[in-house]
């Protein structure tokens, strides 16, 4: 018999790769590290077996299948908010009138320093949710979910009211961020605005002010654009119900 606990009768693949032995959070961080360096599209079993330096079969002990490998990413990043958020505490509904309104900057800020931080990995914000029924989407999301509504709750909204401004209030969040993250520039290696731009490839007659407002759209909003638009959101949905 061999020394300690050996396979069962059918023989499993390694967990223990060049770090060590396998568990979940080495095995997301390592996933969300390559899609950060080479995209969605280099991300695959094999290669993040390769990574780690364990049999691809290794992984599925930990991701039982590559959409929840994709929904793993989306975990890491809640958690890594998570993390930003827990690490500051805000002030809290009960510091006084308008608190709420602060820690939801607080948390649309944080999620936005972390979108630009792994926008590689941010196309699954959108895609994952709209695949995941709300009751399977990982826990830390749904803590996320938890701490806006709460937040909207302990503002004195009731359930239908928190609801709408729940759904508002995530998408100018991720709509500002997907929007803040598209591509621009045709060409960056081009000095001349209007060729690194790739204005040229824009048919004048059809879209002149498109053209006329490229090299401002290419300028980041910013988090204060963020701002603005959240507090113009909150305005309209909170103040004037």
């Amino acid at each position: 018999m061999a020394h300690g606990s050996g396979p069962g009768p059918t023989r499993r693949a390694s967990d223990r790769g060049r770090y060590g032995r396998l568990n979940r959070e080495r095995l997301l961080a390592a996933a969300l590290g390559l899609v950060d360096r080479e995209g969605l599209s280099a991300l695959s079993m094999r290669r993040l077996g390769a990574e780690l330096g364990v049999e691809a079969m290794a992984l599925y002990r930990y991701a039982a299948s590559k959409d929840a490998l994709l929904d793993g990413l989306v975990e890491a990043l809640y958690l890594e908010l998570e993390e930003r958020l827990d690490a500051e505490p805000g002030p809290g509904t009960e510091a006084g009138t308008g608190a709420w309104r602060s820690e939801l900057h607080r948390i649309s800020r944080a999620t936005y320093d972390i979108c630009l931080t792994h926008p590689q990995a941010v196309p699954l914000l959108a895609t994952r949710m709209l695949a995941v029924p709300l009751a399977r989407r990982p826990l830390a999301v749904l803590r996320d979910h938890e701490r806006v509504l709460a937040l909207l709750r302990e503002a004195g909204l009731d359930n239908v009211r928190a609801s709408a401004v729940f759904r508002a209030f995530t998408a100018w969040l991720l709509g500002y961020v997907s929007v803040e993250l598209q591509p621009m520039v045709d060409n960056p290696d081009e000095q001349e605005p209007a060729f690194r731009l790739g204005l040229h490839r824009m048919p004048s007659q059809e879209l002149p002010r498109l053209r006329e407002t490229a090299a401002a759209l290419a300028e980041p909003g910013g988090p204060e654009g963020l701002t603005a638009g959240l507090d113009a959101l909150l305005d309209q949905f909170v103040e004037a119900g």
